[in-house]
């Protein structure tokens, strides 16, 4: 995903006629608990937050705003492992994300949706794309570093005009998906939304590459199927991306592995899909340690959607 990219409205009205995710192992099903809900602890000796307004009464008045929709970008793989631990062998701070799913109309929690998360390591990798680097062509998994400085100015100006339609797919990060390179699939996971809309997943802090802001994607799937091979079927209501304030992103910068990623960071202010508009953005609640941010960070945030569009992120918006 490049600077290219462009923040999307809402999209066509595209039903994904079949969507799957493979569960990793037999026993990530069992514990999904088909037909069932989830604890309200994410994970053991946690607590996840009671997050998200309460509804306004019988006014109808709109009690929460719409979390913003963005690109899907470049890097989505629909298949990804149904897991709430996505970090594998991954280094990096940890980092416990907890997300509330409600109604944006009734404020009302949305059960059993499915929650997809995806983003880069710490040196702005990401999995299933490694033979793309990171860094160069705009982005993690968005082309390999050119290798050397280019030599010398361009000279001469150019001649005539161009002619005839554009050819070929899109360039990475304008939208257009690139197919993955690879079988692998850390910090990529889907998990479900218990009966308080809740669901939370432990990754490590997401890292940088060229033209983007710290971030991590997300879709939120509804009236699908879960099954003995996942989640099936239903609608992608909300495409968005998840942001990290300025002063922690600075902190995480002096850390291992961050502090070896030498790309040219783009900030939150200079991010041309980060819509400005603090958490109703996708801006995360952060919490941890002042000064000892390596230990870990715990990221909240409650998104509004409505369950009645689709917004897969992939159109032009």
């Amino acid at each position: 995903m490049t600077g290219h990219e462009k923040a999307q409205g809402p999209e066509h009205k595209r039903d994904l006629t079949r969507r799957k995710v493979l569960a990793a192992g037999a026993g990530a099903v069992v514990a999904a608990g088909v037909g069932g809900t989830f604890a309200a602890g994410a994970f053991a000796g946690e607590e996840t937050p009671a997050a998200g307004a309460k509804a306004s009464g019988t006014s109808g008045e709109t009690c929460y705003r719409l979390t913003s929709e963005t690109t899907e970008g470049p890097y989505y793989i629909d298949a990804d492992k149904l897991r709430r631990d996505v970090t594998e062998d991954q280094d990096g701070i940890p980092l416990t994300l907890r997300l509330k799913v409600i109604d944006a109309d009734t404020c009302k929690p949305l059960a059993n949706a499915a929650v997809d998360i995806w983003h880069c390591n710490a040196l702005g990798v990401y999995s299933g794309y490694e033979a793309m680097g990171s860094g160069g062509g705009g982005g993690g998994g968005g082309g390999t570093p050119p290798s050397g400085a280019p030599s010398g100015s361009p000279t001469g100006a150019p001649t005539g005009a161009p002619t005839g339609e554009p050819t070929g797919s899109p360039p990475a990060g304008g939208g257009g998906h690139e197919e993955p390179t690879d079988d692998e699939r850390y910090l990529r996971g889907t998990w479900r939304t218990d009966k308080k809309g809740e669901v939370a997943f432990r990754t490590v802090f997401p890292g940088w590459y060229q033209g983007r802001c710290v971030h991590i994607h997300t879709k939120v799937h509804v009236n699908g199927t879960w099954t003995d091979a996942g989640y099936e079927g239903g609608t992608t209501c909300h495409t968005g991306q998840l942001f990290f304030d300025e002063a922690s992103v600075l902190a995480t910068a002096e850390v291992e592995p961050y502090s070896t990623n030498t790309t040219a960071r783009t900030t939150l202010d200079e991010d041309t899909i980060y819509p400005g508009n603090g958490t109703e953005g996708g801006l995360l609640k952060l919490k941890y340690k002042r000064g000892a941010i390596a230990k870990g960070v715990v990221a909240t945030l409650t998104m509004g959607v409505d369950p009645e569009a689709t917004q897969d992120g992939t159109g032009a918006g």
